[in-house]
């Protein structure tokens, strides 16, 4: 991993990580570029750059994250760069030169936008600086180009004040962006932050919204493997959980287990076989 940054440029209701890290620091590109070549020179195949707000990245300097993407992607070597966390409304002032960076086979087809809700109402409560629109607008902005993408979000089940009604509509949002990997958190309140002051859901009503949104989130999962069966995709070597089994990754950063031995750094071509909602299975191809 190489962290790009530290901080964040919201001022969401809810968080605790502005009072407790402060403002966006981002570092130094050469610093960055140096980290990514220390490990493309040790072997390192998948590289993640984190951050709170990964699409920060440079606010703080005049810089942007897609010139920093497009410098990591002219250093030679075999690598292939998986970047963390996008605040949607930070992703909005790069979005065309960012779609662009993703055009490189050394950045993996995956993109986190954390949306928390799909409530413009709730949205402003949270003070997210964005509508369920533009949520929609990145998500088609990038499919549209690239229509295997893996895209993810986190949302808060049960926000203070949140009606059925608002409630609906973050499960209408989740089903239109189809989110392909959904981290769902119950609200609880973090004392100095706006937030804390409004009066709690019951906690019956935030686990049950909890619970409609993962159930909608593997329905979803389960429609994005199929998709995927029965075509060959390229994979990489990546992690090892059990044995005489290897977990892969594919460009879009789909997890493919083959049911072989293989050693990191592995690459060759497998078919896609099984769909286990949160996996895939894939039997490696043999050249001929």
């Amino acid at each position: 991993m190489v962290q790009v940054a530290g901080g964040c440029v919201g001022r969401c209701s809810y968080c605790i990580t502005r009072l407790a890290r402060g403002r966006l620091v981002s570092a130094l590109s050469e610093d960055i570029l140096d980290a990514v070549r220390h490990l493309v020179a040790s072997g390192v195949y998948e590289i993640q750059l984190t951050g709170q707000d990964v699409a920060a990245w440079g606010l703080d300097r005049g810089e942007s994250l897609p010139e920093l993407l497009s410098a990591i992607t002219d250093i030679p070597g075999r690598f292939a760069v998986r970047p963390g966390m996008m605040h949607p409304a930070s992703v909005l002032g790069i979005l065309k030169p960012l779609i662009d960076t993703y055009a490189s086979d050394k950045i993996f087809g995956f993109l986190h936008i954390p949306v928390q809700s799909g409530s413009d109402a709730v949205l402003e409560r949270m003070q997210r600086g964005y509508r369920a629109a533009d949520v929609v607008g990145i998500v088609d902005a990038f499919r549209e180009r690239y229509p295997d993408m893996m895209i993810s979000s986190d949302f808060i089940a049960g926000f203070p004040g949140e009606t059925d009604e608002e409630f609906s509509q973050t499960l209408a949002l989740l089903r239109r962006a189809a989110f392909v990997k959904v981290n769902v958190t119950r609200y609880s309140r973090r004392p100095g932050t706006p937030a804390a002051a409004l009066k709690d859901l019951p906690e019956r009503i935030r686990k049950d919204r909890s619970r409609a949104l993962l159930a909608e989130a593997n329905r979803i999962y389960d429609s994005y493997n199929e998709r995927w069966m029965g075509r060959e995709t390229s994979i990489v070597a990546t992690e090892k959980n059990a044995p005489e089994t290897t977990v892969c990754r594919n460009p879009c950063y789909l997890n493919v287990v083959v049911r072989e031995d293989l050693p990191f750094g592995f690459s060759g071509r497998a078919v896609i076989t099984e769909n286990r909602r949160h996996y895939v299975v894939g039997e490696l191809l043999q050249d001929i």
